[in-house]
Parts: C-alpha cells; structure tokens; sequence
C-alpha cells in the first residue's frame, strides 16, 4: 500500500512525542510563543489517534501551571510570558482532557477573560489591546468549558459577531474584514456555544465554504488562495455545525490530507512535499475524524476537543461529522 493511502498513525503519535526533545534546535526556542497552543495541538491529535497517553501526564500538566502569570490571572505561552487569551484556553482544555481542571483557580480566570471584552463586544487577545474574533471565540469557548457562560455580556458578543458578516454569508476578523475560513470557523462556534446560530446566512455561508475546495481536493481559506491541511478543520468544522458537510467532496479531501503526510519522520505539512508541524498534523487529523475516517475518535467541531469530553460535560450541540467508516 502506498504511503499515502492511510493514515500512519504510529509514525505521527512518535512525531509528537519527539517534539518535546528537541531543545537544542533554534527552532524549539523560535516557537516558545507557541508552547502552550503546541501541547494542545499535539495533545488533542494523539487523543483523535486513540494514543491519548503517550506523554507523560504529571509532566504535561506541571508545564501548563508553570505558566501561570499570577499578576493577570491567566496563563502565557511559556513560563515568563504574559497572560493571553489563546494560551489560557489551551490551559484549560489541557486541564480538562488531563481531568486536572482542580488545579486551576477557575474564578480568577474567569476574571481575567471577561476583563478582556471591549465596549464593542469583541475581546482583545491580552492587556496590550490586539482584537480578533478569535480571542472572542477563545473567551465564549473557554466560559463554557468552565461552566461560567452565564456571566457574559451574551447579546454584545453576539452583536459583534453579527457586524463582522460579510455579503458573501462569511466572518472577518473585525468589522469590515474579508471573509476568511478561519474567522469563519470561530464566529460560527462561538454562535453555536451562544445557541444563536439564526445570526448565521446558513445558505449563502455554506456555498461560500463549498466553493473553498479546489481541483485536487484540498481546501483553501479564501478566493485565489492555495490549499491548506488546515482548513480540512476550519471549513469542515463550521459545514458540520451547519450539518453540510455533503456539500464538499470528502473522499477528494481525504486524499489530500493523507498525500500531505511525511512518510518517513511523520507528521503532516500544509500540502504536500513541506515540511511536518504539529499544528497541520493537529488540523489534519481533525479534519479526518469529522470526514468519518476509519479507527480515529470522535471530535467536536465546536469546541475542537474529543466528542465524549464534551458530551461528559452536557456540553455537545446539533453538528453532524459524516459517519465513521469501518477498518
């Protein structure tokens, strides 16, 4: 069988493995900003891959609480780094799949996201002022997670999310941005955890997200761009909450994701013939278990997490992935 006509599972849980161990490389110290997305990322695929314990969990968890910022009330992307909010929602999915969420001080957290949302309804990513839909979606995901969604100022979050729709049915990152996938995704979850999902032009949006797959089965983030592994997660996710994922052609897209594998090292770059990361590998994996791929574990298009975790929460809404082929 040739090496990209199935997932190689073992070669990627050993790719993420060996991620940790390479603290010698320039590489490792560039990408500290990442730190605390990447164990989530690396963490969150494994989980997908059925390998949810192949690294070490005591040594997992007291990495995230060293990066605890005490003064804010959150947690940074590397021990010393200032609070943010992406790296404090990684934290508590951490937490959460590790089933170490008694360690965090919940109510200082909560504290120090909602002092993050401006007079607008977005949310700004840190004390220095930086606004995204993302950093929203990060604080309405994070909120519910911790069971405190009911302290959110619900109908100004939602208002904004509504000012950054676009004619073609698609989100931006602030009021007045292109339509991108990525924002689409995030504006789309964030609605579906809100149960405010009416907001949403469903038809208009979902051909717009069709209309993202190109020739050789890959998907792209905008018009005139090139594929991208990761938007196998960004467009699905947001056409299986709106219960379309029919509307792409799956077995294209599996295709795809599986011939952007690194059949020697493992690992899954943005399209063929680059280099690995563990953040493509993250969003090609998920992309897989929403298309129903044989042997992966579910996972939630909403919170980006393993399906049962949320379900065990009483969390889960109405998405769809396709159903899970046999081996």
């Amino acid at each position: 069988m040739a090496h990209n006509s199935k997932l190689l599972v073992p070669l990627h849980v050993s790719y993420i493995q060996n991620l940790g161990k390479s603290q010698d490389e320039l590489a490792y110290h560039l990408t500290a900003h990442l730190r605390m997305n990447a164990i989530y990322w690396g963490l969150t695929a494994l989980y997908i891959m059925g390998h949810q314990n192949a690294l070490d969990r005591e040594e997992m968890i007291e990495f995230v609480m060293s990066c605890w910022d005490e003064e804010a009330g959150g947690f940074g992307a590397h021990p010393d780094h200032d609070a943010h909010i992406l790296s404090t929602l990684s934290a508590i999915q951490i937490l959460i799949m590790q089933d170490a969420l008694d360690r965090l001080d919940v109510d200082r957290v909560v504290k120090f996201i909602l002092s993050l949302q401006q007079p607008s309804g977005v949310f700004s990513g840190d004390s220095f002022g930086e606004v995204d839909t993302r950093f929203l979606y990060c604080a309405v995901n994070a909120l519910s997670l911790l069971g405190r969604l009911s302290e959110l100022d619900i109908e100004r979050t939602v208002s904004y999310i509504s000012e950054c729709r676009n004619y073609d049915g698609g989100f931006g990152a602030t009021i007045g941005a292109e339509s991108h996938a990525a924002q689409v995704f995030v504006c789309v979850a964030a609605l579906a955890i809100l149960d405010r999902l009416d907001v949403v032009d469903q038809q208009t949006l979902c051909w717009w997200l069709s209309e993202r797959q190109l020739p050789n089965g890959g998907l792209n983030g905008r018009p005139e761009k090139l594929e991208d592994v990761c938007y196998s997660f960004w467009v699905l996710s947001a056409l299986s909450i709106l219960n379309k994922m029919t509307w792409i052609d799956s077995e294209k897209l599996v295709s795809f994701i599986l011939s952007a594998q690194d059949p020697d090292s493992g690992g899954i770059a943005d399209r063929p013939g680059d280099m690995a990361d563990v953040f493509h590998t993250q969003f090609g994996v998920a992309g897989l278990s929403l298309l129903g791929y044989p042997g992966l574990v579910d996972l939630d298009p909403v919170y980006c997490m393993p399906a049962s975790i949320i379900e065990a929460r009483g969390l889960r809404k109405g998405w769809k992935s396709l159903p899970r082929k046999s081996l």
